[in-house]
Protein backbone atom coordinates (compact mmCIF):
# COMPACT_ATOMS: atom_id res chain seq x y z
CA UNK A 1 0.00 0.00 0.00
CA UNK A 2 3.16 2.46 0.56
CA UNK A 3 5.28 1.36 -2.38
CA UNK A 4 5.67 5.53 -3.70
CA UNK A 5 6.18 6.60 -0.03
CA UNK A 6 9.04 3.51 0.31
CA UNK A 7 10.68 4.20 -2.32
CA UNK A 8 10.82 8.44 -1.68
CA UNK A 9 11.32 8.24 1.95
CA UNK A 10 11.77 4.65 3.49
CA UNK A 11 12.32 6.60 7.42
CA UNK A 12 9.14 7.55 7.61
CA UNK A 13 7.19 4.60 6.08
CA UNK A 14 9.35 2.63 8.37
CA UNK A 15 7.44 4.76 11.41
CA UNK A 16 3.89 4.48 9.51
CA UNK A 17 4.92 0.47 9.42
CA UNK A 18 5.51 0.06 12.80
CA UNK A 19 2.02 1.94 14.01
CA UNK A 20 0.39 -0.55 12.22
CA UNK A 21 2.59 -3.42 13.73
CA UNK A 22 1.42 -1.53 16.80
CA UNK A 23 -2.55 -1.34 16.30
CA UNK A 24 -2.28 -5.15 15.24
CA UNK A 25 -0.67 -6.76 18.09
CA UNK A 26 -1.72 -4.26 20.64
CA UNK A 27 -5.07 -4.01 22.26
CA UNK A 28 -7.12 -0.32 21.94
CA UNK A 29 -8.84 0.51 24.93
CA UNK A 30 -8.76 3.80 24.74
CA UNK A 31 -12.40 5.35 24.63
CA UNK A 32 -11.69 8.00 21.88
CA UNK A 33 -10.06 6.01 19.05
CA UNK A 34 -11.37 3.69 17.26
CA UNK A 35 -10.42 1.31 14.26
CA UNK A 36 -11.86 2.95 10.67
CA UNK A 37 -12.57 0.65 7.61
CA UNK A 38 -10.25 0.53 4.68
CA UNK A 39 -12.96 2.46 2.48
CA UNK A 40 -12.17 5.40 4.71
CA UNK A 41 -8.85 4.97 4.53
CA UNK A 42 -9.10 5.40 0.59
CA UNK A 43 -10.96 8.29 1.11
CA UNK A 44 -8.48 10.14 3.25
CA UNK A 45 -6.22 9.43 0.75
CA UNK A 46 -7.75 10.63 -1.81
CA UNK A 47 -6.71 13.17 -4.72
CA UNK A 48 -9.54 15.40 -3.06
CA UNK A 49 -6.79 16.46 -0.58
CA UNK A 50 -5.77 18.77 -3.57
CA UNK A 51 -8.58 20.98 -3.71
CA UNK A 52 -9.01 24.51 -2.12
CA UNK A 53 -12.67 24.86 -1.31
CA UNK A 54 -13.61 27.67 0.79
CA UNK A 55 -16.91 28.58 1.63
CA UNK A 56 -19.97 25.60 0.89
CA UNK A 57 -21.42 23.93 -1.83
CA UNK A 58 -22.49 26.05 -4.81
CA UNK A 59 -21.16 29.21 -2.71
CA UNK A 60 -17.20 28.46 -3.18
CA UNK A 61 -14.25 31.35 -3.38
CA UNK A 62 -12.55 28.57 -6.01
CA UNK A 63 -13.12 27.47 -8.91
CA UNK A 64 -13.08 23.85 -10.03
CA UNK A 65 -15.11 22.73 -7.51
CA UNK A 66 -18.04 20.92 -8.78
CA UNK A 67 -16.96 17.36 -8.41
CA UNK A 68 -16.17 18.73 -4.44
CA UNK A 69 -19.51 19.58 -4.12
CA UNK A 70 -21.22 16.40 -4.80
CA UNK A 71 -18.28 15.32 -1.93
CA UNK A 72 -19.54 17.64 0.54
CA UNK A 73 -23.27 17.42 0.21
CA UNK A 74 -23.32 13.86 -0.05
CA UNK A 75 -21.74 13.86 3.70
CA UNK A 76 -23.97 16.86 5.00
CA UNK A 77 -27.13 14.89 3.92
CA UNK A 78 -26.19 11.66 5.11
CA UNK A 79 -24.83 13.07 8.14
CA UNK A 80 -29.02 15.16 8.62
CA UNK A 81 -30.31 11.22 7.51
CA UNK A 82 -28.07 9.73 10.03
CA UNK A 83 -29.21 11.51 13.01
CA UNK A 84 -32.81 13.24 11.61
CA UNK A 85 -31.33 16.77 11.76
CA UNK A 86 -32.32 19.96 10.02
CA UNK A 87 -28.71 21.12 9.39
CA UNK A 88 -25.35 19.89 9.00
CA UNK A 89 -21.97 21.30 8.51
CA UNK A 90 -19.07 18.72 7.96
CA UNK A 91 -16.33 21.13 7.85
CA UNK A 92 -14.96 21.10 11.11
CA UNK A 93 -11.81 19.92 11.57
CA UNK A 94 -11.66 18.42 15.05
CA UNK A 95 -14.26 18.35 17.88
CA UNK A 96 -12.59 20.83 19.69
CA UNK A 97 -13.16 23.78 16.40
CA UNK A 98 -16.51 22.44 16.25
CA UNK A 99 -17.14 23.71 19.46
CA UNK A 100 -15.82 26.71 19.50
CA UNK A 101 -18.28 27.55 16.16
CA UNK A 102 -20.96 26.70 18.03
CA UNK A 103 -20.01 28.89 21.20
CA UNK A 104 -19.42 31.50 18.77
CA UNK A 105 -22.88 30.94 17.29
CA UNK A 106 -24.73 31.04 20.33
CA UNK A 107 -23.03 33.42 22.92
CA UNK A 108 -20.73 36.57 22.78
CA UNK A 109 -17.08 36.26 24.09
CA UNK A 110 -18.20 37.20 27.94
CA UNK A 111 -21.27 35.42 28.24
CA UNK A 112 -21.93 32.77 30.64
CA UNK A 113 -21.83 29.36 29.70
CA UNK A 114 -22.40 26.45 31.89
CA UNK A 115 -20.79 23.11 31.65
CA UNK A 116 -19.72 20.03 33.22
CA UNK A 117 -16.61 20.25 35.51
CA UNK A 118 -13.14 19.16 33.27
CA UNK A 119 -12.16 16.57 36.74
CA UNK A 120 -15.80 15.52 36.87
CA UNK A 121 -15.77 14.38 33.39
CA UNK A 122 -16.01 18.01 30.58
CA UNK A 123 -13.36 17.90 28.49
CA UNK A 124 -10.93 20.67 27.65
CA UNK A 125 -13.38 22.65 25.56
CA UNK A 126 -16.01 22.77 28.06
CA UNK A 127 -14.60 25.68 30.18
CA UNK A 128 -10.96 24.39 31.30
CA UNK A 129 -8.59 27.91 32.36
CA UNK A 130 -6.24 26.90 29.61
CA UNK A 131 -8.05 26.13 26.75
CA UNK A 132 -9.99 29.24 24.85
CA UNK A 133 -13.57 28.24 26.07
CA UNK A 134 -11.96 28.98 29.91
CA UNK A 135 -10.32 32.20 28.38
CA UNK A 136 -12.64 33.99 26.35
CA UNK A 137 -15.92 33.15 28.38
CA UNK A 138 -17.25 33.00 31.47
CA UNK A 139 -17.90 29.20 33.01
CA UNK A 140 -19.98 27.88 35.57
CA UNK A 141 -19.15 24.20 35.99
CA UNK A 142 -21.57 21.93 37.12
CA UNK A 143 -20.38 18.13 38.37
CA UNK A 144 -21.45 14.57 40.09
CA UNK A 145 -22.68 13.76 43.39
CA UNK A 146 -20.40 12.66 46.00
CA UNK A 147 -22.80 9.35 46.62
CA UNK A 148 -23.29 7.96 43.30
CA UNK A 149 -21.07 9.78 41.12
CA UNK A 150 -23.73 10.91 38.89
CA UNK A 151 -25.55 13.97 37.70
CA UNK A 152 -28.07 15.31 39.87
CA UNK A 153 -30.47 17.44 37.57
CA UNK A 154 -32.01 19.35 40.56
CA UNK A 155 -29.02 20.51 41.08
CA UNK A 156 -28.59 21.32 37.75
CA UNK A 157 -31.70 23.03 37.78
CA UNK A 158 -31.10 25.40 40.60
CA UNK A 159 -27.94 26.36 39.43
CA UNK A 160 -28.78 27.40 36.28
CA UNK A 161 -31.81 29.21 37.72
CA UNK A 162 -29.23 31.07 39.54
CA UNK A 163 -26.74 31.97 37.10
CA UNK A 164 -29.05 32.17 34.26
CA UNK A 165 -26.51 30.79 31.23
CA UNK A 166 -26.63 31.95 27.82
CA UNK A 167 -25.85 28.02 26.98
CA UNK A 168 -26.17 25.03 28.82
CA UNK A 169 -23.77 22.23 27.99
CA UNK A 170 -24.43 18.73 28.03
CA UNK A 171 -22.09 15.82 26.87
CA UNK A 172 -18.85 14.62 28.21
CA UNK A 173 -15.46 13.05 27.64
CA UNK A 174 -15.69 10.48 30.88
CA UNK A 175 -18.91 9.91 32.47
CA UNK A 176 -19.52 6.53 32.26
CA UNK A 177 -23.94 7.13 32.50
CA UNK A 178 -26.44 8.22 29.88
CA UNK A 179 -27.38 11.36 29.66
CA UNK A 180 -31.22 12.88 30.50
CA UNK A 181 -31.17 15.52 27.39
CA UNK A 182 -34.76 15.62 27.98
CA UNK A 183 -34.47 17.09 31.31
CA UNK A 184 -31.36 19.92 30.32
CA UNK A 185 -33.77 21.12 27.41
CA UNK A 186 -36.15 21.69 30.15
CA UNK A 187 -33.88 23.91 32.52
CA UNK A 188 -32.60 25.24 29.20
CA UNK A 189 -36.29 26.60 28.58
CA UNK A 190 -36.55 27.40 32.23
CA UNK A 191 -33.84 30.12 32.31
CA UNK A 192 -33.88 31.16 28.44
CA UNK A 193 -30.60 29.66 27.35
CA UNK A 194 -29.47 27.29 24.39
CA UNK A 195 -28.96 23.82 24.81
CA UNK A 196 -25.74 23.00 23.18
CA UNK A 197 -25.09 18.99 23.33
CA UNK A 198 -21.67 17.80 22.43
CA UNK A 199 -21.68 14.13 21.43
CA UNK A 200 -18.50 13.67 20.45
CA UNK A 201 -17.80 10.08 22.59
CA UNK A 202 -21.53 8.86 21.99
CA UNK A 203 -22.57 9.91 18.49
CA UNK A 204 -22.19 5.78 17.29
CA UNK A 205 -24.46 5.13 19.80
CA UNK A 206 -27.09 7.68 18.84
CA UNK A 207 -26.84 7.28 15.52
CA UNK A 208 -27.35 3.40 16.54
CA UNK A 209 -30.46 4.54 18.97
CA UNK A 210 -28.63 2.69 21.81
CA UNK A 211 -28.39 5.81 23.83
CA UNK A 212 -30.42 8.55 24.51
CA UNK A 213 -31.09 11.15 21.68
CA UNK A 214 -30.16 14.81 21.77
CA UNK A 215 -31.12 15.60 18.39
CA UNK A 216 -35.08 16.66 19.69
CA UNK A 217 -34.16 19.08 22.24
CA UNK A 218 -30.67 20.32 21.77
CA UNK A 219 -30.37 23.62 19.46
CA UNK A 220 -27.12 22.66 18.08
CA UNK A 221 -25.11 19.59 18.53
CA UNK A 222 -21.49 19.20 18.25
CA UNK A 223 -19.33 16.01 17.53
CA UNK A 224 -16.36 14.61 16.45
CA UNK A 225 -16.64 11.75 13.86
CA UNK A 226 -14.12 9.26 14.85
CA UNK A 227 -14.26 7.57 18.31
CA UNK A 228 -18.20 5.44 18.77
CA UNK A 229 -18.90 7.21 15.17
CA UNK A 230 -15.98 4.97 13.69
CA UNK A 231 -14.73 7.53 11.42
CA UNK A 232 -12.40 9.45 10.34
CA UNK A 233 -10.93 11.71 12.92
CA UNK A 234 -12.92 15.09 12.26
CA UNK A 235 -15.66 16.84 13.37
CA UNK A 236 -18.94 17.88 12.79
CA UNK A 237 -21.99 19.95 13.81
CA UNK A 238 -25.58 19.56 13.52
CA UNK A 239 -28.53 22.13 14.48
CA UNK A 240 -31.77 23.36 14.09
CA UNK A 241 -32.95 25.35 11.46
CA UNK A 242 -34.74 28.13 13.21
CA UNK A 243 -33.74 30.49 16.41
CA UNK A 244 -36.40 29.00 18.94
CA UNK A 245 -35.09 31.96 21.30
CA UNK A 246 -34.45 34.94 18.48
CA UNK A 247 -37.11 33.48 16.00
CA UNK A 248 -37.29 37.35 14.79
CA UNK A 249 -33.52 37.71 14.06
CA UNK A 250 -32.07 38.28 10.48
CA UNK A 251 -30.16 35.18 10.75
CA UNK A 252 -31.11 31.54 11.60
CA UNK A 253 -29.82 29.72 13.57
CA UNK A 254 -28.01 27.60 10.51
CA UNK A 255 -26.69 30.48 9.11
CA UNK A 256 -24.78 31.32 12.18
CA UNK A 257 -23.47 28.14 12.64
CA UNK A 258 -21.89 28.06 8.97
CA UNK A 259 -20.41 31.55 9.52
CA UNK A 260 -18.97 30.46 12.77
CA UNK A 261 -17.20 27.78 10.74
CA UNK A 262 -16.46 29.67 7.85
CA UNK A 263 -15.25 32.72 7.82
CA UNK A 264 -15.66 32.91 11.30
CA UNK A 265 -12.55 30.47 12.33
CA UNK A 266 -12.03 27.77 9.47
CA UNK A 267 -10.23 28.58 5.81
CA UNK A 268 -10.35 25.74 3.12
CA UNK A 269 -12.24 22.53 4.52
CA UNK A 270 -10.29 19.25 4.10
CA UNK A 271 -11.94 18.04 1.30
CA UNK A 272 -10.52 14.04 1.79
CA UNK A 273 -11.66 14.13 5.39
CA UNK A 274 -15.11 15.20 4.51
CA UNK A 275 -15.11 12.14 1.85
CA UNK A 276 -14.21 9.65 4.67
CA UNK A 277 -16.96 11.16 6.64
CA UNK A 278 -19.03 10.66 4.10
CA UNK A 279 -18.01 6.75 3.47
CA UNK A 280 -18.37 6.64 7.63
CA UNK A 281 -22.20 8.24 7.47
CA UNK A 282 -22.79 5.77 5.26
CA UNK A 283 -21.30 2.95 7.12
CA UNK A 284 -23.50 4.08 9.86
CA UNK A 285 -26.62 3.80 8.07
CA UNK A 286 -25.87 -0.33 7.18
CA UNK A 287 -28.01 -2.64 10.17
CA UNK A 288 -24.34 -4.48 11.46
CA UNK A 289 -23.87 -0.78 12.26
CA UNK A 290 -26.72 -1.36 15.15
CA UNK A 291 -25.28 -4.64 16.14
CA UNK A 292 -22.04 -3.31 16.57
CA UNK A 293 -22.83 -0.28 18.94
CA UNK A 294 -24.68 -2.68 21.02
CA UNK A 295 -21.94 -5.32 21.33
CA UNK A 296 -19.97 -2.06 22.25
CA UNK A 297 -22.40 -1.74 24.90
CA UNK A 298 -22.52 -5.33 26.18
CA UNK A 299 -18.86 -5.50 26.10
CA UNK A 300 -18.18 -2.15 28.59
CA UNK A 301 -20.90 -3.49 30.68
CA UNK A 302 -18.69 -7.03 31.16
CA UNK A 303 -15.22 -5.04 31.08
CA UNK A 304 -16.82 -2.91 34.05
CA UNK A 305 -18.26 -6.01 36.23
CA UNK A 306 -15.03 -8.09 35.40
CA UNK A 307 -12.74 -4.84 36.68
CA UNK A 308 -14.67 -5.07 39.49
CA UNK A 309 -14.49 -9.19 40.44
CA UNK A 310 -10.33 -8.25 40.33
CA UNK A 311 -10.86 -5.32 43.11
CA UNK A 312 -11.34 -2.30 41.06
CA UNK A 313 -13.47 0.70 42.02
CA UNK A 314 -15.43 1.37 39.16
CA UNK A 315 -16.75 5.16 39.58
CA UNK A 316 -20.38 5.21 39.50
CA UNK A 317 -20.55 1.55 39.99
CA UNK A 318 -20.76 0.64 36.17
CA UNK A 319 -21.62 2.09 32.91
CA UNK A 320 -24.44 3.16 30.16
CA UNK A 321 -22.09 3.37 27.52
CA UNK A 322 -18.49 2.75 25.36
CA UNK A 323 -16.36 3.98 28.56
CA UNK A 324 -15.10 2.53 31.93
CA UNK A 325 -13.65 4.50 34.30
CA UNK A 326 -11.25 3.05 36.89
CA UNK A 327 -10.67 4.51 40.27
CA UNK A 328 -6.55 3.65 40.77
CA UNK A 329 -6.73 4.04 44.22
CA UNK A 330 -7.30 0.61 46.27
CA UNK A 331 -4.30 -0.72 43.69
CA UNK A 332 -1.70 1.78 45.31
CA UNK A 333 -0.81 3.16 41.63
CA UNK A 334 -1.77 6.36 39.71
CA UNK A 335 -2.53 7.34 35.99
CA UNK A 336 0.74 8.19 34.71
CA UNK A 337 2.29 4.64 35.97
CA UNK A 338 -0.60 2.91 35.21
CA UNK A 339 -0.58 4.20 31.82
CA UNK A 340 2.94 3.29 31.07
CA UNK A 341 3.05 -0.22 32.81
CA UNK A 342 -0.02 -0.92 30.52
CA UNK A 343 2.01 0.07 27.12
CA UNK A 344 4.83 -1.82 28.17
CA UNK A 345 2.54 -5.05 27.30
CA UNK A 346 0.43 -3.49 24.65
CA UNK A 347 -2.59 -2.25 26.53
CA UNK A 348 -3.10 1.13 25.25
CA UNK A 349 -5.39 3.35 27.52
CA UNK A 350 -5.28 6.81 29.50
CA UNK A 351 -5.04 8.32 32.73
CA UNK A 352 -8.19 10.67 33.61
CA UNK A 353 -9.36 12.11 36.62
CA UNK A 354 -12.15 10.72 38.74
CA UNK A 355 -14.27 12.94 40.22
CA UNK A 356 -12.91 14.85 43.80
CA UNK A 357 -10.01 13.63 42.37
CA UNK A 358 -7.18 15.14 44.96
CA UNK A 359 -4.79 14.77 42.77
CA UNK A 360 -3.01 16.67 39.31
CA UNK A 361 -4.38 16.29 36.15
CA UNK A 362 -0.67 15.08 35.22
CA UNK A 363 -0.56 12.53 37.48
CA UNK A 364 -4.13 11.49 38.02
CA UNK A 365 -6.30 8.98 40.31
CA UNK A 366 -7.89 7.18 37.47
CA UNK A 367 -8.07 5.70 34.65
CA UNK A 368 -10.42 5.72 30.83
CA UNK A 369 -10.84 2.85 29.02
CA UNK A 370 -13.42 1.88 26.44
CA UNK A 371 -14.41 -1.04 24.25
CA UNK A 372 -15.05 0.53 20.85
CA UNK A 373 -11.95 -0.75 19.01
CA UNK A 374 -12.07 -3.93 20.51
CA UNK A 375 -15.47 -4.60 19.17
CA UNK A 376 -14.54 -3.50 16.02
CA UNK A 377 -11.62 -5.90 15.98
CA UNK A 378 -14.28 -8.56 17.10
CA UNK A 379 -13.95 -9.30 20.83
CA UNK A 380 -17.00 -10.33 22.25
CA UNK A 381 -18.85 -9.86 26.21
CA UNK A 382 -16.97 -13.61 26.43
CA UNK A 383 -13.39 -11.93 25.93
CA UNK A 384 -13.39 -8.99 28.32
CA UNK A 385 -13.00 -11.10 31.68
CA UNK A 386 -9.81 -11.86 30.31
CA UNK A 387 -8.63 -8.64 29.02
CA UNK A 388 -9.53 -7.60 32.61
CA UNK A 389 -7.38 -10.00 34.03
CA UNK A 390 -4.69 -8.88 31.69
CA UNK A 391 -5.34 -5.34 33.03
CA UNK A 392 -5.10 -6.56 36.80
CA UNK A 393 -2.06 -8.56 36.26
CA UNK A 394 -0.28 -5.84 35.11
CA UNK A 395 -0.95 -3.10 37.70
CA UNK A 396 0.31 -5.48 40.18
CA UNK A 397 3.30 -5.19 40.04
CA UNK A 398 4.42 -8.47 37.91
CA UNK A 399 8.27 -9.47 37.68
CA UNK A 400 9.77 -9.41 34.40
CA UNK A 401 9.08 -13.30 33.63
CA UNK A 402 5.56 -12.52 34.37
CA UNK A 403 5.51 -8.93 32.26
CA UNK A 404 6.86 -10.89 29.61
CA UNK A 405 4.04 -13.70 29.80
CA UNK A 406 1.13 -11.05 29.99
CA UNK A 407 2.52 -9.49 27.15
CA UNK A 408 2.62 -12.50 24.72
CA UNK A 409 -1.33 -13.42 26.05
CA UNK A 410 -2.33 -9.36 24.88
CA UNK A 411 -0.18 -10.18 21.27
CA UNK A 412 -1.81 -13.50 21.10
CA UNK A 413 -5.90 -12.46 22.15
CA UNK A 414 -4.93 -9.17 19.45
CA UNK A 415 -3.72 -11.74 16.27
CA UNK A 416 -7.24 -14.05 17.10
CA UNK A 417 -8.94 -10.82 16.59
CA UNK A 418 -6.47 -9.86 13.07
CA UNK A 419 -6.77 -6.07 12.09
CA UNK A 420 -5.46 -4.63 8.76
CA UNK A 421 -4.48 -7.64 6.92
CA UNK A 422 -4.51 -5.83 3.61
CA UNK A 423 -2.15 -3.96 4.43
CA UNK A 424 0.70 -6.02 5.28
Amino acid sequence: MLENLRQQDPELTDAIDSELLRQRVGLELIASENIVSLPVLEALGSVLTNKYAEGYPGKRYYGGNEFIDLVETMAIERAKALFGAEHANVQPHAGSPANLAAYFALAEPGDKIMAMDLSHGGHLTHGSPVNFSGKLFDFVPYGVSRDDERIDMEEVRALAQREKPRVIVAGYTAYPRTIDFAAFADIAREVGAYLLVDMAHIAGLVAAKVHPDPVPHADVITSTTHKTLRGPRGGMILCRQDDRLRPDSKRTLAQRVDSAVFPGMQGGPLEHVIAAKAVAFGEAMQPEFADYQQAVLDNARELAAALQDQGFRVVSGGTDNHLVLLDLTPFGIFGQEAVARLDEVGLHTNMNMIPYDTRKPRDPSGLRLGTPALTTRGLTADDMTQVAGLIARTLRQPDETEKQAIAAEVRELAEAYPIYDELI
